[in-house]
C-alpha cells in the first residue's frame, strides 16, 4: 500500500506541475487607500486591475481654451464624488485637443476626495460587469475610463457596449461611472448609403432603423462634450502656455517674438494640424534645445 501511494502521489504531483502554468496567477487586490490608478487586463474567463504609478501632473489650468468643457466634466465629476447622481460622459471631437488630458487633469483634481481612475481598452468593455463587482462595496469613486472608443463598420462589440450600460453600469453602484473619449460623435462609422430608405408615413419622416441603431449607442452617454480644431490663435497660446511652464521648471528664461512665433506655425504645418499635443511637442522641442 505503501508504494501505491506514493506512485499515486508522484503521478499526482507531475499532473499538478503541469496544469499550474495553465491556471490565472493569484493576483493581490487592488489598495485602493495608496493606488490612484489601475489598468484592467483581460486573463482567461477573467481579468484582473494591475496598479498604475501615475503623475498627477496636469492640472486644470493646464488646458488653455476648453474652459467649457472643463467646467462642464468638473461639475459633474464633483457630483460624483460627493455621493450626488452623475451621468456617464462621452468626450468625442478633433484629436490632440484635450480630451484625455482633462480626465487626467480630474484625478489630479479630486483624488484626495477618493476619485480613482481605470483605464479599459476597447475591446474589454465586455468584461464591464465583472470589473463592476470587484468595485463595489469600495469606499472611492472609480472613473472608468476608455480612451480612443470607437467601433468600424461590420462590427457587432457596439451592441455589447449599449447592453452594458443599460444593464450593468447604470444598476451598478452609485460610485462608479464610465468617460469614453472618441473622434466620432456617435462612435461607429455612418454614411450616406444609411440615408438612402427613409420613408414617409403620413408625413412623418421615420429615420432608416440602421441609423437609429447605430445612434443608441451614443445615446446611453447622459453628458456630451465636444472639442473642435484650434484656431491659430488658440495653438499659439497653448504654446506660449507649456514653454513658459517648462522653461520655469528648467529655469530657462525666454521671451516671445515674431521668430518663436514663426517657428511655432512652420512646426503645426509641417505635421498638418493646430491642436494642444502639437503645442506641447513644439514646446518640449523647443526648450529642449535651448537647454541642450
Amino acid at each position: 500500500m505503501d508504494a501505491e501511494l506514493k506512485a499515486f502521489l508522484q503521478r499526482a504531483d507531475a499532473l499538478i506541475s503541469r496544469l499550474e502554468p495553465l491556471l490565472p496567477a493569484q493576483r493581490a487586490p487592488v489598495d485602493w487607500a495608496t493606488s490612484l490608478a489601475a489598468r484592467w487586463h483581460r486573463e482567461g474567463q477573467g481579468g484582473y486591475l494591475q496598479p498604475l504609478n501615475v503623475s498627477l501632473d496636469m492640472k486644470l489650468n493646464d488646458l488653455i481654451g476648453i474652459d467649457r468643457q472643463c467646467e462642464l466634466l468638473s461639475r459633474n465629476t464633483r457630483q460624483f464624488v460627493s455621493g450626488l447622481p452623475a451621468n456617464h460622459v462621452l468626450l468625442w471631437g478633433a484629436r490632440g485637443t484635450g480630451k484625455s488630458s482633462l480626465i487626467r487633469a480630474l484625478l489630479a483634481e479630486h483624488a484626495a476626495e477618493g476619485m480613482r481612475l481605470i483605464e479599459i481598452e476597447r475591446d474589454h468593455l465586455a468584461d464591464l460587469p465583472r470589473l463592476v463587482d470587484q468595485l463595489a462595496g469600495q469606499s472611492q469613486h472609480f472613473v472608468v475610463f476608455c480612451d480612443d472608443l470607437s467601433f468600424e463598420a461590420g462590427e457587432g462589440d457596439y451592441r455589447i457596449l449599449k447592453s452594458v450600460l443599460d444593464g450593468s453600469l447604470e444598476r451598478a453602484p452609485e460610485n462608479v461611472l464610465l468617460y469614453a473619449t472618441s473622434n466620432r460623435r456617435h462612435l461607429v462609422p455612418e454614411r450616406q448609403s444609411d440615408n438612402e430608405n427613409w420613408q414617409m408615413v403620413d408625413g412623418e419622416l421615420h429615420p432608416n432603423e440602421a441609423v437609429e441603431d447605430k445612434i443608441a449607442l451614443s445615446d446611453r452617454f447622459g453628458l456630451w462634450l465636444s472639442f473642435y480644431p484650434f484656431s491659430q490663435e488658440h495653438y499659439l497660446n497653448v504654446v506660449r502656455h507649456w514653454i513658459g511652464s517648462l522653461a520655469i521648471q528648467a529655469g530657462l528664461s525666454w521671451n516671445w517674438d515674431d521668430e518663436l512665433e514663426k517657428d511655432a506655425v512652420r512646426w503645426a504645418t509641417a505635421r498638418g494640424n493646430r491642436n494642444g499635443r502639437c503645442a506641447y511637442q513644439f514646446a518640449r522641442q523647443w526648450v529642449g534645445i535651448r537647454l541642450l
